[in-house]
């Protein structure tokens, strides 16, 4: 990746906190990379070099700003638009594969060999991919020794390295302390640990952020047992690679407070990987905002609302199945189905106001709805084959639909299912695989979302009109269905 020195600078010397993640300044009078709204002096020209990634500036020899914390930056918005094989290794990287499977595993996933894959992701990133999986593995090390009371030994295992001794050496190198010296430092800046298995941090991102748009959609359609949105707080549950997880997300200023309650403290990875990827918190709104906001049709409509996100998915097959039950039918509609499906599967969760209650549980696996008998779906026998079709699919990995997969070749092979046509494949390209130029011509509420604001409701003339609004057309899908 190539990146303009005098751009970077002035982003810096503005302290710009738009370009957090984006790219990191490297300092080499003091041995220190910070985020580019690092509030401390802007440094000299001759003392500055900027990297790609927080992996390139620890392979430099610098070590994390305390003071910024540059490792703690919203993701780069970068991995939402690009849907090549650095974009998906950085995904898979992010949702802890390495750690669980090593780079063969990566390398597998993506389909090429590992000594190309390490060039690919060189050239791009500055880092390899182990280099990479180091980085995150210290800002999880760092999470749970500042928001827990597990001992160093657990932090390190559960954190993804390999030894003890590997975990102090990575904690000292990239943070310059000993891990023992940023626990002691944690009092009065971090909440008290909560119980076991619980964390909370924040999640940043890059205002602005309409909270009340995000809680909505997703209010609409919590499933019981599931999820819930009470007291602008989003809840539900995952299901994790080494165990169930729940989460509570409350957007805040410049952040989004996220406490976890976790059955395995390997997943803290993943579980944030998905819960930033759920409320879209990598995205660059300035960029989405500016190019739809070109269009006289949509500019009242961002300058009343800026910061939309488009919500996403914690479950690839979650989503894929909820856009097949939805086919033609309305939002309560498709709900009261999934609701039924979840009963068969097992007993909703109640929650008791004002307690921790009991966790709620993630959604069924592909699996698990395969041995669904006919009588519980409640929908037509054509729409039944489809849900198992794709069930299947899932299962025996012929369709990918991890934030890692590739988008082209999944929309191909869900077409490629009986009863999934593009309305079905757009709507799991946007939600599932994170695709923000996604545009559903033929949905009615974008029709009529479109008819309210002026536009062409005829899908084919609404789909030459979209043209001006890529490569956020799936951000332009969300503004039309709040109007409709």
């Amino acid at each position: 990746m190539e990146l303009d020195f005098e751009r970077c600078y002035r982003a810096v010397d503005s302290r710009d906190q738009r370009f957090d993640g984006w790219f990191y300044t490297g300092v080499t009078s003091t041995g220190i990379y910070c985020r580019p709204s690092c509030p401390a002096t802007t440094p000299k020209r001759q003392n500055v070099r900027f990297f790609p990634s927080a992996a390139a500036a620890q392979g430099a020899g610098l070590r994390a700003c305390r003071r910024c914390r540059p490792d703690a930056a919203p993701g780069s918005p970068q991995w939402d638009v690009r849907a090549d094989v650095v974009g998906r290794a950085m995904r898979l990287i992010a949702d802890g594969v390495v750690d669980r499977d090593g780079i063969p595993g990566l390398a597998a996933r993506l389909g090429y060999t590992e000594r190309h894959l390490h060039r690919m992701l060189r050239a791009e990133m500055g880092a390899g991919p182990l280099a990479l999986a180091r980085a995150q593995r210290a800002q999880t090390a760092r999470t749970l020794i500042e928001t827990t009371d597990l001992g160093m030994a657990e932090i390190a295992f559960a954190a993804g390295f390999g030894s003890v001794r590997q975990f102090n050496d990575t904690v000292r190198e990239v943070y310059g302390t000993a891990p023992s010296e940023l626990r002691a430092a944690r009092r009065g800046r971090f909440p008290a640990p909560g119980g076991a298995g619980t964390i909370t941090l924040r999640l940043a991102y890059r205002p602005p952020l309409h909270a009340g748009a995000l809680l909505d959609f997703l209010a609409l359609r919590a499933l019981p047992g599931v999820e819930e949105v009470r007291d602008g707080t989003y809840r539900r549950g995952l299901r994790l690679p080494h165990g169930a997880g729940e989460v509570t997300l409350t957007p805040a200023d410049g952040h989004v407070t996220a406490t976890l309650r976790l059955t395995d403290m390997r997943d803290l990875a993943p579980a944030v990987a998905r819960c930033r990827r759920l409320f879209d918190l990598d995205a660059d709104p300035t960029a989405v905002d500016g190019t739809l906001a070109a269009d006289p049709a949509l500019a009242g409509a961002v300058a009343a609302e800026p910061g939309i996100r488009l919500p996403r998915s914690v479950d690839g097959f979650e989503m894929a199945l909820r856009a097949i039950v939805g086919q033609q039918v309305s939002v309560r509609s498709a709900r009261t189905t999934l609701t039924r499906l979840l009963n068969h599967l097992r007993p909703p969760t109640t929650d008791v106001p004002d307690e921790p209650g009991p966790w709620l549980t993630g959604f069924p696996t592909a699996e698990e709805v395969l041995g669904v008998p006919d009588e519980v779906f409640g929908m037509p026998a054509g729409r039944r084959e489809t849900i198992r079709a794709l069930a299947g699919a899932v299962a025996d990995g012929s369709v990918d639909l991890a934030p890692g997969g590739d988008r082209e070749e999944t929309v191909r092979r869900l077409l490629a299912l009986p009863g999934i046509g593009p309305w079905t494949a757009g709507y799991v390209a946007m939600r599932a695989l994170g695709d923000p130029d996604v545009l559903l011509p033929t949905d009615l509420a974008v029709r009529r979302g479109a008819a309210a604001l002026g536009l062409p409701d005829d899908p084919k003339t609404l789909g030459a009109y979209a043209d001006r609004w890529r490569p956020w057309r799936s951000y332009a899908v969300i503004r039309l269905w709040r109007a409709a």
